[in-house]
């Protein structure tokens, strides 16, 4: 069954291919049938940049728990990154 669970945000930054780095236009993340990883189901993130084709993207696909912890992982170092940033600009 197919869930039509995406959730589309604009990407600031850059990835790596086969061809090389490119820049980032926006991410895409959903919940389906992974097309490599062994799940039923799988997290999936790709990073794209569609104004330079299929080959500018970075694919994973992920078990539920390994993306929830990813996800703890990420809101912890972007709230590391916060307070590193907000003691910079006070030192400003």
């Amino acid at each position: 069954m197919c869930t039509s669970i995406v959730e589309i945000v604009g990407a600031d930054g850059a990835g790596k291919s086969a061809d090389g780095w490119f820049d980032l236009t926006h991410a895409v993340v959903s919940y389906d049938h992974p097309h490599h990883a062994l799940f039923e189901e799988a997290i999936t993130i790709d990073f794209v940049n569609s104004g330079l084709g299929p080959a500018a993207r970075v694919a994973v696909e992920l078990s539920l728990d390994a993306a929830k912890e990813l996800c703890g992982a990420l809101a912890k170092a972007i709230a590391a990154a916060e307070i590193e940033e907000s003691g910079r600009r006070r030192g400003s």
